[in-house]
């Protein structure tokens, strides 16, 4: 499809084992964003094939990420005051355009700090499953940045990360001492309006797909190949609807990238930060068993309720998933955090040790309580019921979990555990 090649998933039943397996688009989930959709053993006619590329060669962007970068140059060199942005068509314009936008909404005068910061000059993109480009406030972006740099990284691939990304390249140009640098890899091709082919490259993450080619990916493996590999680390932060497994997947074959890079890295990992919900903890910890969450909020400016500093459910449930020793990670104590010495990293101050788990089990920045019947502790709101044998809240519906798991239909497991699925 235009968003590169399908992942292939299945259909499941009630109470049936096996479901039908179909190709659909990696990155929306949603038909009406993407409609592409073709059985695992459908036979695809000729003429449906060339439809197909017809249409894949259509929704391609109007300018290539070459042409893209001779007209930013162009545009660097006019006067301040034939400076004009498009917001309609998000896109930058050359006097000789100005005719075809003359009805469009426009920005005029757009200056050179403007340009350095495009995540403030385009439109977020917000759709939760594919783009959600919900944004690092600077609080957020300046801790991440200070921290990438108290650690010794020189170099930052920027996986989704276009704000992290913005801040590195315009202290890289502004002052001389500044060494760190990055490589943005992201979905948005609007930003190849504005970072040469050395410093963006157009990428899905949900199939590793780099929409350049070789030369894209020649681009990231220069990149992670500088210095033999030392010194980079990965920063991603993908939309919270996306599946997590299509994304590791996609960031292990990033990591085997790295790992080409100088014999000595065989046993090592990628040094890394994968920014998602904590409720997303045992899904990354799967696919990443040498991954641990840190308590640190990261917060967002274009989302209502990811904010810092907010209390109870309103907190920001977002938190940084890293592959680096624990104690390494320096939360700022003015926050609120503090070092739990048992532990042996940072935590909130609000998360308590607990004698009888041995570790600050707190997920959400809450004090949580340890329950003695399910041996483990449990949010504060929670309480034991002896129906369920588990802990909910109080007015939670009882036994309504005897439905039993989805794909074989018997009780004790859900979906996501099902030995059949497995197997399949």
């Amino acid at each position: 499809c235009p968003l590169g090649p399908a992942l292939l998933f299945v259909k499941t039943s009630q109470g049936k084992e096996e479901g039908r397996r179909f190709y659909a688009c990696s990155a929306c989930r949603d038909r009406k964003d993407c409609n592409f959709f073709q059985w695992e053993d459908e036979k695809v006619s000729e003429t449906r094939r060339a439809a197909r590329e017809e249409y894949n060669r259509n929704h391609q962007p109007f300018f290539t990420h070459r042409q893209n970068v001779e007209r930013y140059k162009n545009f660097l060199l006019l006067p301040l005051s034939k400076r004009r942005f498009c917001q309609e068509c998000q896109q930058l314009l050359l006097p000789a355009e100005w005719q075809k936008h003359s009805d469009h909404q426009v920005l005029c005068d757009i200056s050179t700090a403007q340009l350095r910061s495009p995540s403030q000059l385009l439109y977020p993109l917000e759709n939760k499953k594919t783009n959600a480009q919900y944004l690092f406030a600077d609080r957020s972006c300046q801790f991440l940045l200070d921290l990438i740099i108290d650690l010794g990284f020189r170099r930052v691939l920027s996986v989704g990360t276009p704000r992290l990304h913005e801040i590195i390249q315009s202290k890289a140009s502004q002052e001389e001492d500044f060494r760190v640098r990055s490589l943005l890899l992201d979905i948005d091709f609007r930003y190849s309006q504005f970072y040469a082919e050395d410093e963006f490259c157009h990428y899905n993450m949900f199939n590793h797909y780099f929409f350049g080619g070789e030369a894209a990916r020649e681009t990231c493996r220069k990149f992670l190949y500088q210095d033999n590999g030392e010194r980079v680390i990965m920063v991603t932060d993908p939309p919270f609807g996306g599946l997590v497994e299509a994304l590791a997947s996609s960031f292990k074959k990033l990591m085997a990238m790295w790992k080409e890079t100088e014999e000595g890295h065989n046993n090592q990992e990628m040094p890394m930060f994968w920014i998602f919900p904590y409720f997303f903890e045992s899904r990354i910890l799967e696919c990443f068993p040498s991954f641990s969450m840190m308590d640190y909020q990261v917060d967002y400016d274009n989302h209502a309720l990811y904010k810092h500093g907010k209390t109870g459910r309103r907190q920001s449930p977002v938190r940084i998933f890293t592959n680096l020793t624990p104690s390494m990670i320096v939360l700022p104590v003015e926050e609120g955090y503090r070092f739990c010495a048992i532990c042996q990293r940072y935590v909130s101050s609000g998360n308590q040790h607990c004698e009888i788990c041995n570790s600050c089990t707190s997920k959400d920045g809450r004090r949580w309580k340890h329950c003695v019947l399910c041996k483990k502790c449990v949010k504060p709101s929670w309480f034991h019921c002896n129906n369920c044998n588990c802990c909910a809240l109080q007015n939670h519906a009882c036994e309504k979990t005897d439905a039993g798991c989805f794909v074989c239909g018997k009780a004790g497991h859900k979906r996501s555990a099902c030995p059949s699925l497995s197997r399949t």
